[in-house]
């Protein structure tokens, strides 16, 4: 999942948040972001490299206070209103629904039965996607990962499957407790756009929200400034030689990402080898 802006349903096109303690969030986000020689971040907007708007990090105004802190993927759907109904009859919850004045339906932002926030939007048309920068440093500032971490993934899956539309590859686990299955949630075209995960193995601990996973070109360096800036480490995946992979991180105010090494972009669906250190 590391295109950037595809125009079809079940693909994630960007995400945000809005934050208390704005200013210092920014702080935050602008220095973890902005490592390595060849930053895929730009520290003065949180921009991408190119100068593209992937993540938007707001202030929590009066309007947004009934908002959890939680990173909010805006995923594209066929129809924003009936998967908003759809939504409502499964159990989750509508948080905001914006409206054209002729009742048409723009986007919305809800919650599903675990308490996981995202946005759906309808799907982007082909001439409003910024056009493809030949010549660009690869990789790039994207989302490209997202996952989230549930005690009942099947029923989360079906959620999905039915709100968004995505449809299902099965990846095969096991633990102490015997094989299971995680589910890559694939979108209109047969590629995978997220994954939903058992609360088991690895993922035990893991809060239930949907992690994006941001490129940082030094992610060593990007850890130290976590903790330096007031954030604090959740979980590190590393290979056998000891690099970094990914890591869970949460930021001052609370809310949970995974960074992971621009390097390692291509890769993250296969975490076979990984160690994971809590």
């Amino acid at each position: 999942m590391s295109e950037l802006f595809v125009p079809r349903i079940g693909a994630v096109f960007s995400a945000d948040i809005a934050v208390p303690e704005h200013e210092r969030e920014v702080r935050f986000y602008s220095r973890v972001l902005s490592t390595g020689e060849h930053p895929l971040w730009r520290e003065e907007d949180l921009m991408n490299n190119l100068g593209m708007p992937i993540i938007g990090l707001g202030a929590r105004s009066a309007e947004l206070a009934h908002l959890p802190i939680q990173w909010m993927p805006h995923i594209q759907v066929a129809d924003v209103r009936g998967s908003v109904q759809r939504t409502l009859d499964l159990g989750g919850k509508v948080l905001m629904h914006a409206r054209d004045n002729d009742g048409t339906s723009q986007w919305a932002v809800l919650l599903d039965p675990n308490g996981a926030a995202f946005g759906i939007i309808p799907v982007i048309p082909a001439e409003m996607i910024p056009p493809a920068q030949p010549e660009t440093a690869d990789p790039v500032g994207r989302i490209c990962w997202l996952d989230l971490t549930v005690s009942d993934a099947a029923a989360t899956r079906d959620f999905y499957r039915q709100v968004i539309g995505w449809s299902v590859q099965n990846i095969a686990l096991e633990d102490g407790d015997g094989p299971y299955a995680d589910y890559n949630m694939l979108d209109d075209d047969d590629k995978p756009a997220a994954r939903i995960c058992h609360a088991r193995g690895v993922n035990v601990e893991r809060p239930p929200v949907w992690l994006i996973y941001l490129p940082v070109g030094d992610l060593a360096e990007s850890l130290r400034r976590v903790q330096e800036e007031g954030g604090r480490c959740i979980q590190v995946a590393r290979k056998a030689g000891g690099e970094y992979v990914y890591a869970v991180v949460q930021d001052p105010v609370g809310a949970y990402l995974a960074l992971m090494a621009g390097s390692e972009v291509d890769s993250l669906a296969d975490r076979e080898g990984l160690i994971t250190e809590s």
